[in-house]
């Protein structure tokens, strides 16, 4: 017959190898998930800004950082526009020099290019607003991955809003995917995926 304490042992050894099974299992369905995860495709394109006409392949060797919304927008689109003005102020200047960020209108019937200028250097004025057409947007919207609906509101003066996903796409002046940030109201993410990505010179 065990004794108590060689028994409260054996039961110890159990919990903590049920445990390891537990935790185990949790890292395994998580790396799993994340192996599943494919990047959206990216991919450059050719809008107009009120700075001129706006494509990728113009900001060679820096990170580029693509966020699709509107300025209309009332909470998520400044929050996300926050976010990037706080990580340019977390990087060195050294390092925020090698970042551009663009602002894709998904409401190009509303947003022309000096609205989006204005909107934009409100929050960052090293932001580009940009946009194109429906037809662009769409096509854009499905390569990276991004999500958009008009929503009519005939009780309203706005007429409609658009619901939207609010990712950060990290890409190269190629269009090529380097990362995704989820909507977050922490700069952090964002700065950390910059520097890993900046520290990787042969990506951009």
């Amino acid at each position: 017959m065990l004794s108590s304490s060689r028994l409260r042992l054996l039961l110890l050894i159990t919990s903590l190898a049920l445990a390891g099974i537990f935790l185990g299992r949790i890292i395994y369905i998580n790396m799993a998930s994340q192996e599943a995860y494919t990047l959206p495709s990216g991919g450059d394109f050719q809008l107009k800004s009120a700075q001129g006409p706006v494509s990728l392949s113009q900001y060679p060797q820096k990170a580029i950082v693509v966020y699709f919304g509107y300025t209309y927008c009332p909470d998520i689109c400044p929050t996300s526009l926050m976010t990037f003005s706080q990580a340019m102020q977390n990087l060195t200047p050294e390092e925020a020099a090698r970042v551009q960020g663009i602002f894709i209108s998904v409401d190009p019937e509303r947003d022309h290019p000096e609205r989006l200028a204005s909107y934009v250097d409100f929050f960052d004025t090293r932001l580009i607003g940009a946009t194109g057409s429906q037809a662009q947007i769409d096509q854009l919207t499905r390569a990276y991955g991004a999500f958009y609906r008009k929503v009519e509101l005939p009780d309203s003066a706005m007429g409609y809003a658009i619901d939207h996903s609010s990712n950060l796409y990290i890409v190269n002046s190629q269009g090529d995917m380097l990362g995704v940030i989820p909507h977050s109201h922490q700069a952090q993410p964002l700065v950390d995926t910059l520097r890993k990505v900046l520290a990787q010179p042969h990506l951009l």
